[in-house]
């Protein structure tokens, strides 16, 4: 039989029939105590392009959207730093069940599609097996108030911010990851039914190492 998307199965695969991209499941609260020390989880961030075919299960799951980028005060304000506030990066999260928006004010996700787009969030071949694949998306209707060049550069800094929470939450949970570039974007924005005002930044894989 084949494997359902591991760090969700439980929540996401008992809808009954065809579904719809309105479904949404509500992922556990992030556990937000302990973790490897800064400093340790410094030392230990790198990037891998091997990842062993390990469920994550939804605590995990939840733990590591959080980081990137949750919400981590009453404010509404998150885990990484956003020019003037704007929010505008979503983070997207291709599986083998299919593709999901991560909500950070609900802390749920959103089936966006059921295909598997893994394959195309990347040109290297390891994309299309790992468990998960985050991809960032930056909603240009959030940025006002800037130039072309200055809202290129700071959604940039913003995407990279949450990059490296995620790589250090990897680092704390043992878990393995690589920020990738290489994507052909066209492709990828087609296969996520991106609206035009949606620019795909980064990817970034996930999933224990192998």
């Amino acid at each position: 039989m084949k494997r359902l998307f591991a760090c969700l199965i439980a929540l996401l695969f008992l809808f009954p029939g065809p579904g719809s991209a309105q479904e949404t499941v509500k992922l556990p609260p992030p556990d937000t105590a302990g973790g490897m020390p800064l400093m340790q989880a410094l030392k230990e961030r790198k990037s891998t392009r091997s990842f062993a075919d390990k469920p994550i299960h939804p605590q995990i799951m939840s733990n590591l959207l959080w980081a990137a980028f949750g919400i981590n005060r009453p404010d509404g304000h998150r885990t990484a730093p956003s020019a003037m506030n704007w929010q505008e990066i979503d983070i997207y999260v291709a599986s083998e069940g299919g593709l999901f928006l991560y909500d950070a004010g609900s802390n749920s996700v959103r089936l966006v599609s059921k295909d598997d787009i893994r394959g195309k969030t990347g040109t290297q071949s390891f994309v299309k097996d790992a468990p998960i694949n985050l991809v960032y998306v930056a909603d240009m209707s959030r940025v006002r108030r800037a130039s072309g060049e200055d809202r290129s550069l700071w959604m940039g800094a913003d995407c990279g911010c949450i990059v490296q929470n995620v790589y250090l939450f990897c680092a704390s949970a043992g878990l393995s990851c690589v920020v990738r570039g290489s994507i052909d974007k066209s492709a990828l924005a087609k296969a996520m039914n991106l609206r035009p005002d949606q620019k795909i930044i980064l990817s970034q894989t996930v999933g224990y190492p192998k």
